[in-house]
């Protein structure tokens, strides 16, 4: 475990104070030849980054992660369909593309959760616009690029951006622009077959969510087996702000519209 050391200057004569976290001390190199074999590879800047800032966040964020289900048996469904209109168009709809849909629903009922933390004054800032960052895997590392105003936008413009901004990630060719200004942010490794996974905020963010990969299940409706697709997914959030039982609430609130989702072409 890494350690850090606490500032104590200022900390009783400044209520509500939230004390500074230093960087850990150098540990010792340590010659791994001794026992065998080796090779190095040195760590790129952008995966340095990536772990600085998910050192920070773990570190000085509280996390708690809330998960649950949610039967998308309508929506892979309503997604078929879509996708079999759009097919001519080369347009094809992800999981993901309806998660950003349910997650400003979720977020303009709790709008805590598209918040931020002021530290430094105490204060949330609330944001009254919905720019949601999606995690891409890429092969220099984790990029999340930014999807402005989805609450503006409809699923195929949404579809048709994701796949610009993931192109452009992946061979390094996304600006600044598009990685700044998220509000929430989605991460799906549904791709790769993953059960349950707890995702790190993205700070000043307050909360992200997970999702993994769905699995037909035999659920019990009105007394009778059907096999349904159900997906699993997280919410992480930042307990300093966020109580558990808002937590519980939100979650609750994403898994309906994942479940009937009011979307059109």
């Amino acid at each position: 475990m890494l350690q850090y050391k606490v500032f104590q200057e200022g900390i009783h004569t400044q209520p509500g104070h939230i004390p500074v976290l230093a960087q850990a001390e150098p540990k010792p190199t340590i010659d791994f030849s001794k026992w065998g074999d080796i090779s190095k590879k040195p760590i790129s800047s952008l995966r340095k980054k990536i772990g600085q800032k998910m050192t920070s966040s773990w570190t000085t964020v509280p996390h708690v992660t809330q998960f649950d289900t949610a039967d998308i048996t309508e929506l892979m469904e309503l997604r078929k369909a879509f996708n079999q209109k759009l097919e001519k168009k080369g347009i094809k709809l992800t999981v993901t593309v309806f998660a950003l849909k349910a997650a400003v629903e979720a977020l303009k009922k709790f709008p805590l959760f598209n918040a931020s933390f002021d530290e430094a004054n105490g204060d949330m800032i609330y944001k009254n616009y919905y720019h949601i960052g999606v995690a891409v895997d890429t092969d220099n590392g984790l990029i999340v690029p930014v999807i402005k105003d989805v609450d503006k936008k409809d699923i195929v413009t949404l579809s048709e951006e994701l796949n610009i901004l993931a192109d452009k990630a992946r061979k390094r060719q996304i600006g600044l622009e598009d990685l700044q200004g998220g509000t929430f942010t989605i991460s799906n490794l549904g791709g790769l077959g993953v059960s349950h996974f707890t995702p790190i905020i993205n700070t000043p963010e307050v909360a992200i969510m997970a999702l993994s990969a769905g699995r037909l299940e035999p659920v019990v409706i009105n007394k009778k087996i059907e096999p349904r697709m159900i997906l699993p997914i997280g919410i992480s959030y930042d307990h300093r702000i966020i109580d558990g039982a808002d937590g519980a609430r939100f979650t609750r609130e994403l898994v309906a519209h994942l479940e009937k989702p009011s979307v059109s072409l």
